[in-house]
């Protein structure tokens, strides 16, 4: 770290990298070769940094990412009890069924972790990647649910329509997700030479769009089903100078928990200095609504 940390009320998001390996070869993961040797994981130490965490912002968010959270519900389930309510909680996923693990497993534990569940996030890509469970399922889940789908590289545009009609009879928000990889500040709020957005438009119907220094929402209405056009960075960190007192900070928006507990932050090999973060200095969330009527949006 070369400044004092900044981060908005409530606390830097926290994302949680399951210890075990999901099994999928997604070609945009990101993470993957980090699974390719375990022996380095150590899920006591991520219990460590989850109640440390907790212990410095007590009302953050949390994520569990992966990997695949729910490869090993047993270790997920022992993380999450030892998270309060205080804090909203995700899981990214991509709904497992397998051997050993049923739907009815699935559902009993989200059913168990209802109370605590703000959304669990499940992967449905136009172009399959992985072997996926029936759509029937996700409305079976007894807590919120949305469907995320990275719109990648030469998507099948002409699909769009039959993808969201998947999800309309169910009810199930749906997010397209842009290649983060590929963002960048210039393209973020980019409207003109969006191919992603120009495909949504003669689809659907505009409502709004929210963002903030770091992300931004294109939402949409497709027959009454909730559609977002999700775009970030991809990196959580932004150093700014504060024209209040002067202060050149780095302004932080996740943390990220490895596998083996390290805590960093940024999706880099940067550690957060735990004593300065003790330390860190709130200011108000800038994610903002910057056109639209947008007050009944998911999450």
């Amino acid at each position: 770290m070369s400044n004092p940390y900044k981060t908005r009320k409530g606390g830097a998001t926290v994302t949680v990298f399951a210890p075990y390996d999901c099994g999928n070869h997604c070609p945009f993961c990101i993470n993957k070769g980090e699974y390719s040797d375990t022996s380095w994981f150590d899920q006591d130490k991520i219990e460590e940094s989850i109640k440390l965490m907790d212990s410095i912002t007590p009302e953050c968010d949390f994520v569990f990412t992966g990997g695949e959270p729910l490869a090993d519900r047993r270790n997920l389930q022992k993380m999450i009890d030892l998270i309060p309510g205080t804090h909203r909680l995700f899981i990214n996923t991509t709904l497992p069924v397998f051997d050993g693990q049923s739907k009815e497993d699935l559902i009993e534990f989200t059913e168990h972790n209802k109370d605590k569940l703000t959304c669990i996030n499940i992967s449905r890509h136009m172009q399959h990647y992985v072997t996926e469970t029936p759509d029937s399922y996700l409305a079976e889940l007894k807590c919120p649910v949305r469907v995320n789908c990275v719109l990648y590289k030469d998507y099948p545009a002409e699909r769009l329509p039959e993808y969201l009609d998947r999800w309309v009879g169910f009810g199930i928000p749906v997010q397209f997700r842009f290649d983060y990889t590929a963002t960048t500040p210039e393209n973020l709020y980019d409207r003109e030479h969006d191919p992603i957005l120009a495909d949504l438009n003669k689809i659907a119907d505009y409502t709004g769009l929210d963002g903030c220094r770091m992300r931004c929402g294109f939402h949409f209405d497709y027959k009454g089903l909730e559609l977002t056009y999700h775009k970030t960075l991809p990196y959580s960190t932004i150093v700014e100078t504060d024209p209040e007192d002067g202060i050149t900070y780095d302004i932080l928006y996740d943390i990220v928990v490895k596998q083996n507990g390290e805590i960093r932050s940024d999706w880099n090999e940067y550690v957060l200095d735990i004593e300065a973060y003790k330390n860190v200095k709130y200011e108000p969330y800038d994610l903002h609504i910057i056109e639209g009527d947008l007050e009944h949006t998911t999450f």
